[in-house]
């Protein structure tokens, strides 16, 4: 609890992994900024159906830090470059997609470092968000926070049947989903019930909590997470798979299921209803980074964080 009441007093509040990181292995969650692996995202590109499967490989929980933003906006450019068809987005971990942003790059940041990591963030999302071909996330598992981001770029979700969940608010410190964020939720579930899954509140602990900085005011509450089909009712996801295998399947169907229609056409409309998410960010980006590095570097979200990262570190032991 004394966490929260730091988090109240601070209006701390970020974009951070799930609690299926803490049950996996804190301590690997705690590392970042090393040596990248080689194969932080496996591509393979099928030939016969010219679809491209990126799987994020970065163990355990696929958190994503500034290394494996990287990778898999490499990955994107790529499978682009080799005239894929179609892209699907899933995970090589057996029961997480993504358990969001890697905690460890606002954490004593490096400024430098942080504002490559921001800048990287919002290329990856304007490529992915913005990209023409079939884009398709196959959802495998835990999908909070930045998992969900990764998913709502993609413009269709098939989710795995299970106990995992998927939302874009974590349920450890919570978080405030920048516009960038906010707006494909709304786009995808519409927004009575994005504003209802964004402003959940915390169960016997009601509260409002409103920040003015550098003119944006945000409030905080803890934002739902939705079982696999609790997300497909409200539109969150399109379609659930039996496991890994049958939703790469379904992957597979709905894009092939375009082969037919002109994607001149298709991808001017689908560009067409994303582009004023897409100009917002494009128009804003130094004003959101600035945003994003003077409120990391605020004393009491470090205390916040550092709170935070050492109760991983116990559970640890």
């Amino acid at each position: 609890m004394a966490n929260w009441s730091l988090l109240r007093r601070c209006g701390a509040s970020l974009l951070v992994q799930s609690r299926n990181c803490v049950n996996k292995s804190a301590a690997a969650c705690l590392s970042t900024q090393t040596t990248p692996p080689k194969n932080l995202v496996d591509s393979v590109l099928d030939e016969k159906t010219g679809i491209s499967t990126l799987s994020m490989s970065r163990a355990p929980v696929n958190s994503l830090n500034l290394d494996l933003i990287n990778a898999l906006r490499k990955a994107l450019e790529n499978a682009v470059d080799k005239g894929s068809q179609g892209i699907i987005i899933t995970s090589s971990m057996p029961t997480v997609f993504s358990a969001g942003l890697d905690i460890m790059e606002m954490y004593k940041p490096d400024l430098k470092r942080c504002e490559e990591f921001w800048h990287s963030l919002q290329d990856l999302w304007l490529n992915l968000y913005g990209m023409g071909i079939p884009t398709v996330a196959a959802i495998n598992g835990a999908s909070p926070a930045g998992g969900c981001l990764l998913a709502l770029s993609c413009e269709y979700r098939i989710m795995v049947q299970g106990e995992h969940t998927i939302g874009l608010n974590e349920t450890k410190l919570g978080i405030v989903a920048p516009k960038w964020f906010a707006d494909p939720m709304i786009s995808t579930i519409g927004y009575r019930q994005a504003e209802l899954a964004l402003m959940r509140y915390f169960s016997n602990e009601t509260f409002s909590l409103s920040i003015v900085f550098l003119f944006f005011v945000f409030k905080i509450y803890r934002g739902s997470l939705f079982k696999p089909d609790e997300a497909l009712k409200i539109g969150l996801i399109d379609e659930i798979a039996s496991d890994k295998n049958d939703a790469l399947a379904k992957s597979q169907k709905y894009i092939t299921s375009y082969a037919r229609i002109p994607s001149e056409a298709r991808e001017a409309t689908k560009l067409s209803l994303r582009k004023e998410t897409i100009a917002w960010l494009e128009n804003n980006r130094e004003w959101d980074t600035t945003v994003f590095l003077n409120y990391v570097q605020l004393p009491q979200v470090q205390k916040g964080l550092d709170m935070y990262v050492q109760s991983l570190k116990k559970k640890s032991k």
